[in-house]
């Protein structure tokens, strides 16, 4: 998944903005960001990023050599990357780029600092809109440009680094979630060589030079069909971290689509390209899920659910007072009980044991109880 994920976001940073598809006046172009999530040194992050830039190196030299950076660091940086030319310079700069983070946590680092332009301008990046900074002394601009990012990161970095903040207003889930892992254990490495690489390398130029006319592409008739059926599943989404980080369902599916379209040569998106694209669009919410779980990002609410999804039964309000030794106000548990309720993780309910008051108890709701 590591070769899999970095080889298409890597080609479309080298194809250019000059394929795309159209989303009423809204244009996707081939650029993606993605992060691979994996063990510290035994997951191959970095080994197989190599193996992607050797390719493309024979593929597009100058591309590697003079498009692909890292150091993400602020907003105003990674505009200057892509500038605008003066009037009269020559020749024009070229607007791809590809920005390889080996390790991400320290951009989510910098996200957190007060002031720091990046999460904004990487936002607009994804989106394809101009870059620019508004100051008073030396403004800079960055129209037509197209910027794809991978990152590297273990799963507790990720946990320990990204905020709450970054997950609700959309720089995180920008980007497809990749668990990665080594998958052979192999003394003395592997790679692909003789017809079998040159097979790969020739179809990777010849596509490369597909993308160099500009086109729009569109789905065919049964294509359409099949994203008639699945747009309803991806735009519900669900709740929690989860449903968080992976918001965008719909538009990396098209841009994962549009991808193997060019890769194939493709006037149209067919069947089994939009099939492609939902597989590892499936993949990368797998990999979302296995990284957040089932949290709400709401700690009060996060403590109640995980003692109330292991009893069928339910949880009284005494239990949950218990819960945190009688020492968070009832305004706080009511709180969070509401948010569990909207969630439709607990649904209320009185039970009477002819006793006394009746209790209320918070059961899971249907289909939420723990296996």
């Amino acid at each position: 998944m590591a070769l899999l994920a970095q080889f298409l976001i890597t080609f479309g940073a080298a194809a250019g903005r000059n394929v795309h598809y159209a989303v009423e006046a809204t244009r996707h172009h081939l650029n993606e960001f993605c992060i691979l999530v994996g063990p510290s040194g035994k997951g191959r992050k970095g080994s197989s990023w190599d193996h992607v830039e050797a390719l493309f190196a024979d593929v597009d030299h100058g591309f590697i050599d003079q498009c692909v950076s890292s150091g993400l660091s602020s907003g105003e940086g990674l505009i200057w990357e892509v500038r605008d030319d003066q009037e009269g310079a020559q020749p024009r700069r070229d607007k791809r780029r590809l920005v390889v983070e080996s390790e991400f946590a320290q951009v989510l680092k910098v996200l957190a600092r007060e002031g720091n332009t990046l999460s904004p301008v990487v936002r607009n990046a994804w989106d394809g809109k101009t870059l620019q900074t508004i100051a008073k002394n030396a403004p800079v601009r960055a129209r037509d440009t197209h910027i794809s990012i991978v990152g590297h990161i273990t799963k507790d970095e990720l946990l320990r680094f990204v905020t709450g903040t970054e997950l609700a207003n959309g720089f995180f889930n920008r980007f497809l979630v990749i668990a990665v892992q080594r998958s052979q254990e192999l003394p003395f490495g592997g790679r692909l060589a003789g017809d079998d690489l040159a097979h790969v390398r020739d179809t990777t130029l010849t596509a490369l030079r597909f993308a160099s006319l500009p086109r729009q592409l569109t789905f065919d008739g049964p294509a359409r069909e099949r994203w008639i059926a699945v747009y309803g599943p991806l735009s519900r989404g669900t709740e929690g971290l989860t449903g968080a980080a992976t918001r965008r369902a719909e538009a990396h599916v098209i841009r994962l689509a549009a991808l193997y379209a060019t890769l194939d040569c493709a006037e149209r998106i067919s069947l089994p390209h939009l099939d492609a694209a939902l597989a590892v669009w499936h993949y990368s919410a797998a990999s979302a899920s296995w990284i957040f779980g089932d949290s709400l990002g709401d700690p009060t609410a996060d403590e109640i659910w995980a003692l109330a999804k292991d009893r069928p039964g339910g949880v009284t309000r005494t239990e949950v007072r218990d819960l945190f030794s009688r020492n968070k106000k009832a305004r706080e548990i009511n709180r969070a009980l509401t948010v569990l309720e909207e969630a439709g993780r607990l649904q209320r309910t009185t039970i009477n044991d002819g006793r006394g008051r009746p209790a209320e108890t918070w059961l899971p709701a249907a289909g939420r109880q723990a296996a």
